[in-house]
């Protein structure tokens, strides 16, 4: 019976796929509890998706892919930053506007192209393909955004509670936002060889609101959503060797499922709490 479960261990692009959830598991968390309370949900979304034509025009001008994504991110990140400020339009409808516009080009440009090259790794990951470049390149930048966040969560949670108290208190808060971009489009270059473009944003906004739901201090929140986060990719990731599925899927699978169990517990605590006043 042990062997059994053992098995998936013997294996190294198992092993490849176990040591990158560990590796992305932390800064995808850590940076979820940031998006949460600021309400960014649609912006890791927005850049997790346009940062495709930067990956193509990598692709062809033969730079590495990663450096192709960042500029597009950021590109997608500051212009949507420009264009909210200096217009009567909402954020969400710049993010969606914008989001959009870049992921349609970025299909536009590749299906243009004449390659063998697939998109499939890039839309959606390719955990079992992940090399020991990828969990160098994951790594490298996981110790940056995950120093960077916990070096800096007082000054990025007053931001996202009240920016205008954050002003107030000396804070650079244009510091402050523009490095969160930047921080969220180094992230999802970390998640492409995992989980892809879609799916990205799954590891962006589930272990920070299963987090919220299930504790009410911050500093909590930051450790329950690295917890969830990384025990839902190691499970994801092994559980598709059984199931025979494509682990990514799997991931955000179990994540949502751990969503639901914590929304359905804090309900269940409400009404408990409700009913003791009551009586």
């Amino acid at each position: 019976m042990w062997d059994a479960l053992l098995f998936p261990f013997q294996f190294p692009f198992m092993q490849n796929a176990f040591w990158i959830s560990v590796i992305v598991s932390v800064p995808t968390a850590l940076l979820s509890c940031f998006l949460v309370l600021k309400g960014w949900a649609l912006m890791g979304d927005a850049v997790s998706h346009a940062v495709l034509p930067g990956i193509v025009l990598a692709y062809v001008l033969g730079f590495p892919l990663i450096l192709g994504a960042f500029a597009a991110g950021m590109l997608t990140a500051l212009a949507t930053g420009y264009l909210s400020e200096n217009s009567r339009i909402k954020q969400d409808t710049v993010m969606g506007v914008v989001f959009s516009g870049m992921f349609g080009l970025g299909i536009v440009i590749y299906v243009s192209l004449h390659t063998n090259v697939h998109l499939d790794h890039i839309l959606f990951g390719n955990m079992l393909g992940v090399g020991a470049q990828d969990l160098w390149t994951a790594g490298v930048i996981s110790v940056l955004v995950a120093g960077a966040l916990l070096l800096k969560w007082k000054d990025l949670m007053l931001h996202a509670f009240d920016p205008a108290q954050a002003r107030a208190s000396g804070l650079p808060v244009g510091l402050l936002h523009y490095g969160l971009l930047t921080i969220l489009s180094l992230t999802i270059v970390a998640t492409l060889s995992a989980t892809g473009l879609i799916l990205a944003v799954g590891l962006l906004i589930a272990p920070g609101a299963t987090a919220f739901l299930l504790v009410r201090s911050f500093g909590r929140m930051l450790a329950v959503s690295v917890v969830v986060c990384m025990t839902a990719m190691l499970l994801g990731a092994y559980l598709s060797f059984f199931l025979d599925s494509a682990p990514a899927p799997t991931v955000v699978l179990i994540l949502t499922t751990f969503f639901l169990i914590a929304f359905v517990r804090r309900v269940i605590l409400t009404r408990w709490a409700s009913s003791r006043e009551i009586a």
